[in-house]
């Protein structure tokens, strides 16, 4: 039945009277390979060059795959058939590609060719073949791939398989690429895996898998497991090395932590996104040790339940529900370069050892931290440190100096305060930010800062500085002293400050300042050494802008934001000069307006032009002068009145003598 239902469609294609379709023009040649990508075409031209390498027919119109329309091009390398409409495919139709290597058929419709249950082999020489997107689900992939003996990289996502069955590749044992992403796989039959020998990476991510509870892929060096329902991971117990190198177990229903190998190259480990609430250096199951170590010995003494991290580079647990990080979790991760355990509930986080020698990146934001203790000399390489969104109020006064390498520090939403210039305790109860050897990067947002002492930064080389949503914030005459020859970017938004005391102009470097919605009136004097570039002056109660002063910005500005400011539009003739005569850009020039005539409704400043201000003036003059005119002739009606009455009273005199 099946046979007959093939012959038919194949007949059909032979038979088909429709007239043959140009061959179109506009297909690319370039000297061994033809683009024929999006054209409409609805089959494959038919006098391009027979020894073309590379044929590209994807985003076509493509339905009906036959011996007639591809067979002579036998020296095909890559074939890419992605984004068509194939539903049938002429069985042995690959078989006389002795070249063909690479086949792409992602994006078509071979689930309606599978349903006939015909094998579309043999793929003999092919190495790559990709089905993804084709409707295809359990049982249909074994007619693609039971006669592929070369096949190395396979890509089955965005289908619908619900299940691996133990012998779905047993005719491509050459696998090394499995794709299996954004099905809808969850069952997956003992020894599915086993005999794939070179089995290197397989994405099993975006699924409905359940458990794994006897994961014994030794040669595997990369799996992913994301974004499905894994309640349980464990690896079967075994004294052989697993050579799996990345396991990405991100977003699951993961109650506790995973049983990793025993004996393991692991690097790179993503446990974010689960439900995990804790560490348990003890628990076991099945006799198991749980995922952390307790190598307090040496390697040579360890028991056979120990599991060690001796190559972890990478470590992602965040997003879970950890309440506390002990020490003994890190007891091997001396190879550790980054550590992110955000977005938990942790509300402490210390260290006594050099436990993490190698660690660059610390990322502890967005938990309940209340403190942070480190000694001297625990995280010697440290660069970056994530302490965000916690609620610290207390820390060590020289705790970052004791991270000779920290470049960047996030403290936003904390509430830190900093301690004056040379302080020699802690009695304060504040930070130090003092002598930081190589910081460069320093976030203090949104910490309730009510003052930065005098040269709270001295000796430490900021170039990026954010004291923004800290209301009523105090600047000193030298805040940022020890700063001239490298700050570059300054944040100071949303502190009410009414009026800079500090002066920006020594700051040699400065180059991007937002000083955006405050209640500035007046902006501070810059000289003509200014190097800022970007502006943002946005929502303050600025009237005026001192002519000296946009002639200093003026030289090296290129970006202002001046919006939601009272302007007045007269006022300020030479920044509306500048607008219009230099390079500098205003992007949010349509919000900012200015008040021409009192009591009037604001106006653009674009519409503003410097005729109608002296138009202005001039009118103001002549209402002056008419009023002043006016008040002469009615003082001089009222004169000649009081003159016309004096000399009538006289003349009754005269006629009553």
């Amino acid at each position: 039945m099946a046979l007959a239902v093939l012959l038919f469609l194949l007949c059909c294609e032979l038979t088909d009277s429709r007239p043959s379709r140009p061959v179109p023009s506009s297909c690319t040649v370039i000297q061994m390979k033809v683009f024929c990508s999006d054209l409409a075409l609805h089959s494959a031209p038919q006098d391009l060059p027979q020894d073309i390498h590379t044929l590209d027919l994807s985003c076509n119109q493509l339905q009906n795959l036959s011996q007639e329309s591809l067979a002579f091009h036998t020296n095909l390398h890559h074939l890419n058939l992605h984004g068509n409409k194939i539903h049938f495919i002429q069985p042995g139709l690959f078989a006389g590609m002795t070249q063909l290597k690479i086949l792409d058929l992602s994006r078509n419709h071979l689930n309606a060719f599978a349903v006939h249950k015909t094998q579309i082999g043999p793929l003999g020489t092919i190495e790559s073949l990709d089905l993804s997107s084709n409707g295809l689900y359990t049982g249909m992939t074994d007619y693609f791939l039971n006669d592929s003996p070369l096949l190395v990289n396979l890509s089955l996502s965005g289908n619908s398989i619900t299940k691996i069955s133990s012998d779905a590749f047993r005719g491509s044992l050459s696998l090394r690429n499995v794709n299996l992403h954004n099905n809808v796989i969850m069952e997956i039959e003992d020894g599915a895996f086993d005999l794939l020998d070179h089995l290197s990476d397989l994405d099993l991510s975006k699924n409905s898998i359940n458990c794994i509870t006897d994961f014994n892929l030794y040669n595997l060096r990369s799996l992913n497991l994301s974004q499905n329902s894994l309640e349980t991971f464990q690896s079967s117990p075994s004294d052989e090395i697993y050579q799996l190198l990345s396991l990405d177990l991100s977003q699951n229903k993961l109650p506790l932590l995973p049983l990793i190998p025993r004996k393991n190259k692991l690097e790179y480990l993503d446990i974010s996104r689960n439900q995990i609430q804790g560490v348990n250096v003890t628990g076991s199951y099945s006799g198991q040790i749980f995922f952390l170590c307790t190598c307090l010995v040496p390697a040579p003494s360890l028991t056979k339940h120990h599991t060690c991290f001796y190559h972890l580079r990478y470590l992602d647990m965040s997003y879970n529900n950890f309440q506390s990080l002990p020490e003994s979790l890190f007891y091997t991760m001396m190879s550790l370069e980054v550590l992110n355990v955000s977005n938990n509930c942790i509300t402490s986080f210390s260290l006594s050892r050099d436990l993490l020698p190698k660690v660059r990146i610390l990322n502890l934001s967005e938990n309940f931290l209340q403190t942070f203790q480190i000694t001297p000399e625990t995280l010697p390489s440290l660069e970056e440190l994530y302490l965000n969104r916690n609620s610290l109020t207390t820390l060590g006064f020289q705790t970052f100096k004791s991270l000779p390498n920290l470049r960047v520090l996030h403290l936003q939403e904390n509430n830190i305060h900093i301690c004056p210039h040379n302080i020699l305790d802690n009695s304060e109860s504040c930070v130090s930010f003092e002598s930081i050897p190589n910081l460069e990067y320093l976030d203090l947002s949104e910490n309730n800062l009510q003052r930065i002492p005098s040269g709270a930064f001295r000796n430490t080389p900021l170039k990026h500085l954010d004291l923004s949503l800290n209301p009523g914030l105090v600047l000193h005459r030298d805040s940022f002293s020890g700063l001239e020859n490298s700050l570059v970017h300054l944040f100071l938004k949303e502190n009410n400050i009414t009026a800079l005391n500090s002066d920006l102009s020594l700051l040699t470097n400065l180059k991007y300042v937002d000083l955006s919605t405050n209640q500035l009136t007046t902006l501070p004097m810059w000289n003509r050494e200014s190097s800022i570039e970007s502006l943002n002056l946005q929502n303050n109660n600025l009237v005026t802008l001192d002519y000296s002063t946009v002639l200093a910005l003026e030289r090296s500005l290129k970006t202002l934001y001046v919006g939601s400011n009272p302007l007045s539009c007269c006022s300020n003739l030479p920044f509306l000069n500048m607008l219009q005569h230099s390079a500098v850009v205003v992007p949010d020039i349509e919000a900012v307006t200015c008040v021409y005539l009192e009591d009037s409704e604001p106006v653009n400043i674009e519409k503003v032009t410097q005729e109608m201000c002296e138009n202005l003036q001039n009118g103001s003059v002549n209402v002056i002068m008419i009023v002043v005119v006016a008040l002469v002739l009615i003082i001089m009606l009222i004169l000649l009145i009081k003159c016309c009455q004096s000399r009538k009273r006289k003349r009754n005199r005269s006629y009553r003598a």
